[in-house]
């Protein structure tokens, strides 16, 4: 089913474009002379320069977005309207984002534990309307400490943080992050604790009934997963999903899990294996759109993975048929995201966005965004990346330093940004009100006409 989405934010993010070239003199951005500068980074307030209890906060006329980029030796805060850096917090090691589920919180993964960013921009609900809000970005003490912090996983109110090194889960409810925010983030963040059988690199998401669906696996290998009810007895399991790896939640609840033969699915009661083709076909990562059946995967067909990938997978759960469609270039794990309209999108080593019909793997659109580049041998180290929020993309261009906003409506570049640094992994927080986790405004408000904003989470897909 395709969907149609407000145009609004685009509206807004040109306005706001338009706005900073006048403030600043410049004309439009261009590849000669991107607009916007990296003073923002050099000069933009550290962690000791921010005191959580005493920011304040400003009223705005509709959710803010924020983009949280992690770079050698820090992780920055940008403004999703104008690329400028709010705000650029020192970390040492090889750092991860995450969202945290409640459109304002991410996590920061770190090499003892996963560690709360505050991004400064959230929403709350005031009977049939919402007010929003924005302050200055905050990398908070609030961490949850374990060994090999992994993937990071919101679900219906639920977080679910998953520890490599012991198999150990935390969960936590997404509400508390608010309560944090409100008491200046003093306290810890309260998880309940539970434990796979086996440490394995893995997920868990908890489940609206309450049930955790986890995955299975030791050091050597992992099989497929498994669902235990809220005293831990198992309800359901499937061993039939090798190498499993990536989660994805769809809008009517399915929970889809990445095989290297196929997509494993659990639809609240039941396991459903979709086969691959070839014999090997690993999809680990998948990407979900709203009120859409089909997911997007990445397709690997060498086991050696010495081959770069150059195939997408297409993924329908109702009629559990994968269609395979044809890039024309080399991509990676980064690479892909949706579109406003459930389309599929693709950043490839040929420096092109590419746009895919999510049902007929129709190729509909190429848009230039950068160079060519090759994939790095690690895959820690920089490489473009994709983060889509309604219909915007933003997309790191590390070999330049630079970010691109993309209008995927219009198809063309609204912005470019020179950041200062080595732009790596990137994450947003979209500073929409996410139902049952917004705490109810008690601000003095009277009844005021508006519309009510609904946000209704896609789901990520985590990869490594």
């Amino acid at each position: 089913m395709k969907r149609h989405h407000s145009a609004s934010l685009s509206l807004l993010l040109v306005s706001a474009v338009a706005l900073a070239g006048c403030a600043d003199g410049s004309a439009g951005a261009s590849d000669d002379e991107p607009e916007g500068s990296s003073s923002a980074a050099t000069s933009s307030p550290s962690a000791d320069a921010v005191d959580p209890a005493e920011r304040e906060a400003q009223e705005a006329a509709g959710p803010t977005t924020r983009l949280a980029v992690t770079h050698d030796g820090g992780v920055a805060v940008l403004d999703g309207a104008t690329l400028e850096t709010l705000g650029d917090f020192e970390a040492d090691g090889f750092l991860r984002v995450n969202p945290a589920g409640d459109g304002r919180h991410v996590f920061l993964t770190e090499g003892g534990g996963f560690r709360l960013l505050d991004a400064g921009t959230w929403g709350e609900p005031h009977g049939a309307h919402d007010h929003y809000y924005t302050t200055e970005p905050v990398l908070t003490d609030v961490t949850v400490d374990g060994d090999h912090p992994g993937h990071a996983v919101p679900h219906h109110g639920t977080g679910a943080l998953f520890f490599d090194g012991t198999g150990e889960i935390r969960t936590y409810d997404l509400a508390d992050l608010s309560t944090l925010a409100e008491e200046g983030y003093a306290e810890e963040l309260p998880t309940e604790a539970a434990e796979t059988a086996e440490a394995h690199h893995g997920v868990a998401v908890v489940l609206e009934d309450g049930s955790r669906l986890e995955t299975l696996g030791d050091e050597e290998q992992r099989s497929g997963a498994h669902v235990v009810d809220a005293d831990g007895e198992e309800i359901a399991r499937s061993e039939d999903c090798p190498g499993v790896h990536g989660e994805a939640a769809l809008s009517d609840g399915t929970i889809a899990l990445g095989c290297e033969d196929g997509v494993l699915l659990f639809d609240g009661e039941s396991f459903t294996k979709i086969d691959a083709a070839p014999d090997y076909a690993r999809s680990g990562n998948l990407f979900p759109a709203d009120d859409s059946p089909v997911l997007l995967g990445d397709y690997n067909t060498d086991p050696d993975g010495e081959e770069p990938m150059t195939e997408i997978a297409l993924i329908d759960t109702e009629s559990e048929e994968i269609t395979r469609a044809d890039v024309g270039a080399a991509y990676n794990f980064r690479s892909l995201a949706r579109g406003p309209e459930g389309e599929s999108l693709v950043l490839a080593e040929d420096g092109a966005l590419h746009t895919f019909d999510e049902e007929t793997g129709e190729e509909l659109d190429t848009l230039e965004i950068m160079d060519s580049w090759t994939e790095p041998d690690e895959w820690q180290e920089p490489r473009p990346a994709i983060r889509v929020v309604d219909d915007i993309a933003y997309i790191t261009e590390p070999d330049a330093e630079q970010i691109h906003m993309v209008d995927l409506a219009a198809g063309e570049v609204l912005n470019t940004v020179d950041v200062g640094f080595t732009p790596n992994e990137i994450t947003a927080a979209d500073g929409e009100v996410v139902e049952g986790v917004s705490a109810e405004s008690d601000a003095e408000h009277g009844e005021e006409a508006g519309d009510s904003h609904d946000h209704e989470e896609a789901g990520d897909s985590h990869d490594h």
